[in-house]
């Protein structure tokens, strides 16, 4: 583990989540969740299967409970609007949509990128 001086240089995280496999996706978000405790900024942005997320139903990685843990903790939430429409999907209150743009941002303002996939 790194001492804390080396942690404190870290300000904001960004999580790119390419997954919707049950467990992946819930450990994703309980990451991000343990990192706003610890005063982190985290955005997370889903992509490509990771706009499924929301959808995903299991009996032990309950990743919808986790998703609305982490916005209610203060983490953003943002989806692929091209990886929804190849879906047919719409935006939701967990999956707004966004752009590559958005994604751009998240890449480039984050401290430390974590991609799950």
């Amino acid at each position: 583990m790194s001492d804390y001086s080396q942690r404190s240089k870290i300000d904001s995280i960004g999580i790119v989540l390419e997954t919707a496999d049950p467990e992946r996706a819930w450990n994703a978000f309980r990451f991000g969740i343990t990192a706003l405790e610890d005063g982190h900024e985290v955005s997370v942005f889903l992509l490509g299967e990771g706009v499924e997320a929301e959808e995903i139903t299991d009996d032990e990685f309950d990743v919808r409970d986790r998703m609305a843990a982490f916005v209610d903790a203060g983490g953003d939430l943002e989806a692929c609007g091209t990886c929804l429409e190849l879906r047919n999907s719409e935006e939701s209150e967990f999956c707004p949509m966004s752009t590559m743009t958005d994604l751009l941002e998240v890449v480039t303002s984050s401290d430390r990128v974590l991609t799950v996939g």
